[in-house]
């Protein structure tokens, strides 16, 4: 299941980036995100597929892969549970392989069950992204009180459509905040990332090439969830696209939002918005913004907010106007 995820910073102030009324900058707190993100993917049976650090707020796209955490044994949740957390001393006696009498085994394997489910929740997932970002800000401003703006929003995508189109919605934030004007200038995206990936020498982790990029850029290169042709080996944890025509897709989106193209499309549209029946005027609202249905705590097309609605005994979910909008029937 992948969900698409976002955290703002208490009244929106930009306390990840330049604060227009004292001048002060903490861009540097961007770092500690994406490398907090990161660090995270490789304990959470949770893949990284988007994301974007922005001044006072952030967006994830994660996909949760409970086969993955399902697979594990119990001494390997026992260690990615204490790489989060101190844990308790019957845990970190079980993971020593001190001896445990039938009663502790007993204690420690109840214990597993309930830190393997946290390992592929997204809840836990953010709030270990989220509370450290919190303390360590609040720690260099010698403050105390709220860094987020309460709990993190989620929505739940359903289909390969509305992945795409959430990706994209991402991975375009500094262009519609006009921080940056093509997806290989957009700082602290995953766009950025792909593209440079791209690059021969980075690809290759060239130690020169690689040491110009920032230490957290650096270490999040080749950690991104792959595109289905960059993962031939494994393609049930791949993202179902070619990763050529997901570039194509947001760079053509950047400059429609840049020339702000809404209106008018242009003809050259990426084959991709066809192949997933996405219709593009509403596409470019979407992605802009300024669609006048939004979506909810779901996005998909209709018919699988109506299945999902069917699931929890609901006949309706918020959001179809949206989905009827943007994801065009056959």
């Amino acid at each position: 299941m992948l969900y698409h995820c976002i955290s703002r910073c208490v009244r929106r102030q930009y306390l990840c980036g330049e604060d227009p009324l004292t001048g002060k900058d903490f861009s540097h707190r961007r770092d500690w995100i994406r490398a907090r993100i990161f660090e995270l993917s490789d304990i959470f049976a949770i893949g990284i597929c988007s994301y974007a650090v922005m001044s006072n707020h952030l967006h994830v796209v994660l996909c949760v892969d409970q086969a993955e955490a399902l697979e594990w044994d119990e001494h390997e949740v026992a260690k990615r549970w204490l790489a989060l957390f101190g844990g308790t001393p019957l845990m970190r006696s079980f993971v020593a392989g001190e001896k445990l009498s039938d009663a502790q085994l007993s204690a420690v394997s109840s214990l597993i069950e309930k830190y393997r489910k946290r390992l592929f929740s997204i809840s836990w997932f953010m709030r270990c992204l989220n509370e450290p970002i919190a303390r360590w800000a609040n720690s260099e401003d010698n403050v105390t009180g709220r860094f987020w703006e309460g709990r993190f929003k989620s929505q739940a995508l359903l289909d390969e459509a509305s992945v795409i189109a959430a990706m994209a919605y991402v991975d375009l934030n500094p262009i519609r905040a006009a921080m940056a004007e093509t997806p290989e200038e957009s700082d602290y995206t995953s766009i950025q990332q792909r593209i440079l990936e791209q690059d021969p020498k980075i690809a290759a982790r060239d130690e020169s090439a690689m040491e110009k990029l920032p230490e957290d850029l650096r270490e999040a290169i080749g950690r991104l969830m792959p595109f289905a042709d960059q993962a031939e080996d494994d393609p049930e944890r791949a993202i179902p696209y070619e990763s050529r025509d997901y570039l194509e897709l947001v760079d053509w989106s950047g400059r429609a939002i840049v020339e702000g193209k809404r209106g008018r499309i242009p003809e050259n549209l990426p084959p991709i918005l066809e192949r997933l029946k996405i219709d593009p005027d509403n596409y470019v609202r979407f992605i802009n913004r300024t669609q006048k249905h939004r979506f909810h705590s779901v996005i998909g097309a209709v018919d699988t907010m109506r299945d999902l609605a069917g699931q929890f005994g609901r006949t309706f979910l918020k959001g179809q106007s949206a989905a009827a909008a943007l994801f065009s029937p056959g």
